[in-house]
């Protein structure tokens, strides 16, 4: 398919006489042609920018639909503006299909310009990438209803039936290695097209029960006045190799928030317990800072079992007098240390306090409790509690 583009975006450049850039209509780099002119203006920052990071900013966007390019029908010239970065002028040809703008066609532009017979014939190959893109649209929203309908399951043969519809879909990739990303809260009312995201075989927007500061946002309200349940947004990437993770990460860091990344696995089999890693790998982020902005569930420590519990609402007896917000700072004491594994040392050092500070912090924190930290249930006890908290929120 990439192919495909490719070559209709060289045939373009070649009926014009000068480089094209292809781009989806949410300004996502899909093709460009071969730059080789000596010309510096040519390559201004955002073609460049647009070329390197496969994507332009809200700002040039927002800037550029000002010439009204999502209603157009036929070619739009824009002039140069060198203060937002555009140092040459501009033709952008709208691709479209069925009236519906699906992406943009972009020239760099100089009086006199290409001849209309010229722009004409290119149009014509604006509407079969246009078919290509309706195409892949079409072909990326079933597999968003699928990888949905897996995910959401709630009997077996319904998930048996979504995993056997979604493996006729992804065909041979289906066997491949693949892994699950989430990431929590997702607060764009839609998924972003698969072609935005490298490596990503299907995207679909998810309920999010864990709602809280540290959970993942609250209920919101649209602009008519109705409550929005919070959503994640589930992702499954293609890996070449379950030693390398990087392009989840890369991916999950394209998407923003915080996000969860699952183990690797080939095949789908056990596509339901990876989104659960993903989830928990995603709470954990959002529950510990330093584990994120993205946190691989193999690295999450004692939230892998933290989040597989249900939600008590409660924290532990035991500990919901030191959870009081008055006693902030012996909290943050208790958990360093024994985070530190109970060694004083290293727990005053990270805390940037005397050791005699230390030892009346946790003798605070024994009064509060009625727990005795030389004991390793009680401390296990207090560790689990005040991390359990965090994902409470």
């Amino acid at each position: 398919m990439k192919g495909d583009y490719q070559e209709l975006v060289d045939e373009i450049s070649a009926l014009l006489g000068v480089p094209a850039t292809l781009e989806n209509r949410d300004f996502g780099l899909i093709a460009f042609g071969a730059h080789d002119s000596e010309d510096d203006s040519a390559m201004d920052p955002v073609r460049t920018r647009s070329i390197l990071t496969r994507k332009s900013t809200p700002a040039v966007r927002s800037w550029f639909e000002g010439f009204g390019i999502a209603r157009a029908t036929g070619p739009v010239r824009i002039p140069a503006a060198p203060e937002a970065g555009v140092f040459r002028d501009r033709l952008c040809l709208p691709v479209r299909h069925r009236g519906v703008v699906l992406g943009y066609v972009w020239l760099l532009d100089a009086e006199p310009g290409p001849a209309q017979d010229r722009l004409a014939a290119a149009m014509e190959v604006t509407e079969r990438i246009g078919v290509l893109l309706a195409d892949e649209e079409r072909a990326g929203s079933d597999l968003s209803r699928e990888l949905r309908a897996a995910l959401t399951a709630e009997r077996d043969w319904q998930y048996d039936l979504a995993l056997a519809t979604l493996r006729t879909a992804l065909g041979p990739d289906a066997e491949g290695l693949h892994t699950v990303v989430c990431v929590a809260p997702w607060t764009a009312p839609d998924a972003p097209s698969v072609r935005t995201i490298p490596g990503a075989s299907a995207l679909c927007l998810m309920p999010w029960p864990w709602t809280g500061p540290r959970g993942g946002g609250q209920p919101g309200t649209s602009s008519a006045g109705q409550v929005r349940t919070p959503q994640a947004l589930a992702a499954l990437l293609r890996l070449r190799s379950p030693d390398a993770p990087g392009p989840a990460h890369s991916a999950a860091s394209r998407l923003g928030g915080s996000a969860g990344v699952a183990l690797p696995r080939r095949g789908l089999g056990e596509l339901r317990l990876s989104w659960r890693e993903a989830c928990s790998a995603a709470r954990a982020a959002h529950a510990q800072p330093r584990l994120g902005p993205v946190a691989d569930w193999s690295a999450i420590g004692p939230y892998r079992l933290l989040t597989s519990l249900p939600r008590t609402g409660a924290p532990d007896p035991a500990a919901s007098p030191l959870l009081m917000p008055a006693h902030s700072e012996l909290v943050r004491t208790a958990e360093v240390f024994l985070d530190c594994a109970g060694q004083a040392g290293r727990a005053a050092s990270e805390l940037g306090i005397h050791r005699q500070t230390l030892y009346y912090r946790l003798s605070r924190v024994e009064q509060l409790t009625g727990l005795d930290l030389d004991e390793g249930e009680d401390r296990l006890l207090l560790h689990m509690a005040l991390k359990s908290a965090r994902l409470q929120g």
